[in-house]
């Protein structure tokens, strides 16, 4: 892969939690305190998590991990857990269309 690509700059491995808040009747409870953990796992786990969650309770939920500027901040929220999903797939596509580089390729030098 390229030294530019964008699938070398997000971390699917990288530690994370998945966490929900406390919730009534689908809506947050502000009188009790910040979300609890459900997981602890990597990135691509708790996305997986994520997404098998009904998508009208999804505001619920976030995961807390590393930062990974500019694309990740520290906790990433419902709108951009399903756009990383979204990501992740695409990428795993693009690698399963292209295969793996070949040994030619891994030594052309830009001229």
């Amino acid at each position: 892969m390229r030294e530019n690509d964008l699938s070398n700059q997000i971390d699917f491995d990288a530690p994370a939690t998945f966490c929900k808040w406390p919730s009534l009747n689908g809506q947050r409870r502000s009188d009790r305190p910040g979300p609890y953990l459900l997981l602890d796992g990597t990135l691509g786990e708790c996305i997986q998590e994520f997404m098998a969650k009904p998508t009208a309770t999804r505001h619920l939920y976030e995961i807390h991990t590393l930062p990974q500027e500019p694309f990740l901040a520290g906790v990433v929220t419902a709108a951009n857990v399903t756009e990383l999903a979204q990501l992740r797939d695409f990428f795993a596509r693009t690698v399963a269309a292209l295969g793996p580089p070949t040994s030619e390729e891994n030594t052309k030098r830009p001229a």
